[in-house]
């Protein structure tokens, strides 16, 4: 199976020091959705992995955040593509939970839920904690420089193995070759 994970916001759409708290404020970065709907017409199945901190910290409800992941559906499909699964973690870092990123329970949880190793599979996020999660279970860690990735890429910690792309339609397309 064809599998890649993507980070949302930063890679995906634009992102906020402010979280995205509402679908008004979700708006996708120019080229992404046509990127991921180009990684679904080549077989690829493509799968959010978000920390969305701001449900644990009160900012904004379940019901909110499914409302921001139905626009997000609903633009993808306008662009002729399509998410195989959204996977999110609501808590913050006091929780200390295995699903929020650096940690990788969310990778562990899509490999289960695919029935996959994510061995070289394309993870492309914007920050560090992305890309160490990817590292952890043996992913392709690959920084876009939208989002925080201008920050990221001058961070010492940040992988040696990390691709570097302007943005998810130069990672898409490497990884489609």
């Amino acid at each position: 199976m064809k599998l890649v994970i993507l980070d949302r916001d930063g890679v995906i759409n634009h992102d906020s020091d402010q979280y995205i708290k509402s679908p008004e404020e979700w708006k996708p970065i120019p080229g992404s959705l046509a990127a991921i709907a180009k990684l679904n017409q080549a077989g690829y199945r493509v799968v959010v992995a978000t920390n969305q901190s701001g449900v644990g910290r009160g900012l904004f409800e379940m019901d909110t955040l499914n409302a921001i992941h139905e626009k997000m559906n609903k633009a993808l499909a306008l662009a002729g593509g399509r998410f195989d699964a959204i996977f999110f973690c609501p808590h913050t870092t006091a929780d200390n939970c295995e699903c929020r990123k650096p940690k990788a329970g969310m990778y562990r949880e899509i490999a289960a839920r695919f029935n996959v190793e994510l061995n070289s599979v394309p993870a492309v996020g914007d920050s560090l904690r992305d890309l160490q999660a990817a590292v952890e279970v043996g992913a392709q860690p690959m920084l876009v420089l939208t989002g925080k990735g201008t920050k990221t890429v001058d961070d010492p910690a940040m992988p040696a193995n990390t691709l570097v792309f302007p943005d998810l339609a130069a990672a898409a397309a490497h990884i489609l070759g």
